[in-house]
């Protein structure tokens, strides 16, 4: 990706900025090269409430379902509001692309995060070859535990890897594809959020999609 002189001495400027405020354990990356704000408080991972936005061009509600290695997720689409980018998802789970992918990132009360096939946090890439561009809604906010959004490099560089929510993420908004949300298996979410991780948020021990499957 090929940008300005005068935006990469902007982006080496708020990198150092956030590094400077940030304790080191949380100045990893979403998908390289920006930065992870904050978590929110402990305290408010307690507001689950996510609204109910999804639907399919046809009025259903297409759902996908990791089986992972601490149990099943399914998620429904908002295919409505982010239609490639549940196109996406859709897709590479049909081909398989995220069976025996290792949730990279985990950051208690903030993210689970997963779906590159590199396991670095670096790889993965989407149905339409090149990076696509967002779908951001202002509508859709990161407002609770559940909410299914895209990880990015930046603006308009989506791929195939992704996060669900494990508490609000006000500060994720705007900046980050939603395009859909946890309909069952929530306790499985919030176990994965409590692994123990390393000072990099890896868990430990391994936990990973064993098969991702479509239901139109």
């Amino acid at each position: 990706m090929i940008v300005s002189a005068m935006y990469t001495k902007y982006l080496q400027a708020a990198l150092l900025a956030r590094a400077s405020s940030l304790p080191p354990s949380r100045t990893g990356l979403l998908a390289s090269p920006f930065p992870l704000p904050a978590p929110p408080p402990a305290a408010a991972a307690s507001h689950l409430a996510v609204p109910r936005m999804w639907g399919s061009t046809d009025g259903g509600t297409p759902e996908v379902t990791l089986e992972t290695s601490m149990g099943a997720i399914t998620v429904e689409m908002y295919y409505k509001h982010a239609p490639k980018t549940c196109r996406n998802f859709v897709e590479l789970a049909r081909r398989g692309y995220y069976d025996n992918v290792i949730f990279h990132r985990i950051i208690k009360d903030f993210i689970v995060q997963g779906g590159d096939p590199t396991g670095t946090g670096r790889g993965g890439e989407s149905i339409y070859g090149a990076k696509f561009e967002d779908e951001i809604k202002s509508e859709l906010k990161h407002t609770g535990a559940g909410i299914l959004s895209m990880a990015n490099a930046g603006p308009n560089t989506n791929g195939s890897q992704f996060f669900i929510t494990l508490a609000p993420c006000q500060s994720l908004d705007g900046k980050h594809t939603i395009f859909g949300r946890v309909c069952r298996g929530m306790e499985i979410v919030k176990r994965l959020g409590s692994v123990q991780t390393d000072k990099n948020d890896r868990p430990i021990h391994e936990v990973k999609i064993l098969r991702a499957i479509v239901k139109d």
